[in-house]
């Protein structure tokens, strides 16, 4: 049986070039499939195809027109691959024409991965209004921070108007809050004409729980595995072509409709696939063929906790594909080296050690016994170039998991502030900012959900409180549901023209100035690097080298002066950033060259300082 035709066309309703409607929902269980059209009441039914797919060519559908499935005798329900749910997830789904929009950006190239620097952002919060219109209005404040590469958290269709996003239940469709699908590449479009990259962030590894239909169109769910979030996606079991193909045409659409750029895949590890062809090389090899198509590299980014370089190896040796992915560990050693707290998976790590050990390995953990985990885990990351690795010292996870949701900027100095990110941007690794973080944002950043479902809504209080005993937190964790979570997350655009923030924004500047420009700072090969660590003084020295040029950083993470040694290859070393000037919001003036030998920084702070080879 073939039905290679059907696995290469997305589902839902799209339009042909003559403007007929092509409708394609896969049940393979069903005897009778109907489209209830909701301006007339007709009841087409659909034909039924090879492989449980049921189709339909009509001139009776057009953009804006709500319909429903209708599956044998029951009720109707949304489309599982709808593109817009106007009305939330338990209203009819509405036709929207993909293909319309007019796009701009033809000339649009997107960067070399190498170049990103990343922002991450959540739409409802990003702005007061929560929606990509206001969104769009922010870009020129990105592009003069230096930003060059956005990403969005989850934007599929969620129960209610506030999520992070990760409970979604229709991976298509565009949340109708936020200004739904055209709003999107309305919002790409711009983007793309301001010089940066849009990543999207999406979850392949569950679906939320409120509104979720899949289940009753068929069998996209598998008890073979469980995920701490919900049912895992049958990628392996009986019938899962059908849902390789919904979800692999899913990724397809980002890039082909919404011009998205790169993706990041949440959670990966969760992701439970054991066919002779994960589901993530083949959305790799889908993503490839596209590209042939179209000539527009896409990028594909994953979150996992696995320490196992599959997943980024090239299929061609064996491996997943993936360009790149999240290092938490990075995170988690930065974190303790700034004197915060060492519970729950913290306590692993070592302050200072640790994070000389990830600026040299990437991974903490590789292949060595983790006490938290009682086992040893991870393996060498050897081979890899550094921007397969992206690294933070803040982003969504690491805020919105704590019981109060709070910022770096509540937990630790202004000076230790600037030191952190200081050590994120000297990395070998590329970098990522969590929004607000630049101007030291004070509103937490707290988890919410905007359930209708009472019962619902208690086990999500629940469930949060469970995880917090795990980090021996006392007290209330504010209550996700509520409306008042939500808008205190939101961030607070006029601190930027306060201080110190708006020195904290300039610094930021600086920074990342110097990490698009210094060849020692754009090289990316982990082998043209040193760290030396001194638990005692609570210091480390990254050393970076490239194309005749050589960068030294010296990272004091105590409270008081430590005196540190400038390399002796060079009779002078010049100042590039020093992050305890009163030009950015301290009080200690280094000077502007130095000779070889010992030099004293101060506390919490971060000295950069540069020379030229000697050829």
């Amino acid at each position: 049986m073939n039905y290679d035709h059907l696995l290469t066309s997305p589902p839902g309703v799209r339009f042909n070039a003559a403007g007929r409607a092509n409708v394609m929902v896969w049940a393979p269980k069903a005897s009778r499939m109907y489209i209830a059209l909701g301006k007339s009441s007709q009841m087409l039914p659909l034909n039924p195809d090879v492989y449980g797919f049921w189709t339909l060519q009509t001139d009776e559908l057009m953009p804006g027109d709500p319909y429903w499935f209708v599956i044998e005798d029951g009720d109707p329900l949304p489309d599982p691959a709808t593109l817009f749910q106007a009305d939330g997830v338990h209203g009819a789904s509405t036709v929207f024409d993909v293909t319309a929009f007019e796009w701009t950006d033809g000339s649009w190239k997107n960067k070399a991965l190498n170049e990103y620097i990343i922002y991450e952002l959540h739409i409802g919060t990003f702005t007061e209004e929560g929606t990509f219109e206001a969104a769009e209005k922010r870009l020129d404040y990105l592009v003069g921070l230096g930003i060059n590469a956005i990403e969005i958290m989850p934007v599929s269709q969620f129960a209610g108007d506030r999520n992070w996003g990760y409970d979604g239940v229709f991976p298509y469709s565009v949340q109708n809050t936020y200004g739904g699908p055209e709003a999107l590449q309305q919002f790409v479009d711009a983007c793309h004409r301001k010089g940066i990259a849009v990543i999207l962030d999406i979850v392949y590894n569950h679906l939320g729980p409120e509104g979720n239909v899949l289940g009753k169109f068929g069998p996209y769910f598998t008890d073979k595995y469980h995920t701490p979030w919900g049912d895992a996606i049958n990628f392996d079991d009986a019938w899962s072509d059908g849902v390789r193909h919904y979800f692999v045409q899913n990724a397809l659409m980002w890039f082909r409709d919404f011009h998205i750029d790169a993706l990041r895949l949440d959670a990966v590890h969760a992701i439970k696939d054991f066919s002779p062809k994960h589901i993530l090389q083949e959305i790799r090899e889908q993503t490839n063929a596209l590209t042939g198509q179209t000539g527009r590299p896409h990028y594909l980014i994953v979150e996992m906790d696995l320490n196992d370089t599959r997943f980024i190896k090239p299929t061609e040796a064996g491996g997943y594909g993936m360009d790149a992915q999240w290092i938490d560990e990075f995170h988690h050693a930065l974190r303790v080296s700034s004197g915060q707290d060492r519970t729950g998976y913290y306590s692993d790590f070592e302050p200072i050690t640790s994070l000389a050990k990830s600026y040299r390995d990437a991974y903490v953990y590789d292949g060595i016994y983790s006490e938290h985990r009682k086992r040893k885990f991870g393996m060498k990351a050897e081979g890899f170039p550094g921007y397969q690795f992206i690294v933070f010292s803040q982003n969504h996870d690491h805020v919105g998991n704590r019981m109060l949701g709070e910022r770096t900027s509540q937990l630790v100095s202004f000076e230790m502030q600037k030191l952190l990110v200081g050590a994120v941007f000297v990395s070998p690794f590329l970098p990522l900012l969590f929004m607000g973080e630049e101007f030291g944002e004070t509103n937490p950043f707290q988890y919410f959900v905007s359930h209708t479902d009472k019962e619902l809504a208690q086990a999500v209080r629940e469930g949060r409180k469970r995880e917090f005993a795990a980090f021996h937190m006392e007290g209330e964790a504010p209550d996700p549901v509520s409306d008042a979570t939500f808008r205190q997350s939101k961030l607070q655009w006029d601190l930027c023209e306060k201080e110190p923030h708006r020195s904290l924004l300039d610094y930021y500047k600086k920074l990342i100035v110097l990490k698009k420009t210094h060849p020692a700072l754009t090289n990316y090969d982990r082998d043209a690097l040193a760290v030396d660590s001194f638990e005692e003084k609570q210091l480390i020295r990254v050393q970076r080298v490239s194309q005749g040029h050589h960068v030294v950083a010296i990272l004091n993470f105590s409270k008081s002066p430590q005196e540190a040694l400038l390399p002796s290859e060079h009779l002078v070393w010049h100042k590039l950033l020093a992050s305890s000037e009163p030009e950015w919001g301290g009080m200690h003036i280094i000077a502007e060259q130095h000779t070889p030998g010992a030099i004293t920084v101060p506390p919490e702070s971060f000295t950069l300082f540069g020379n030229i080879i000697d050829s």
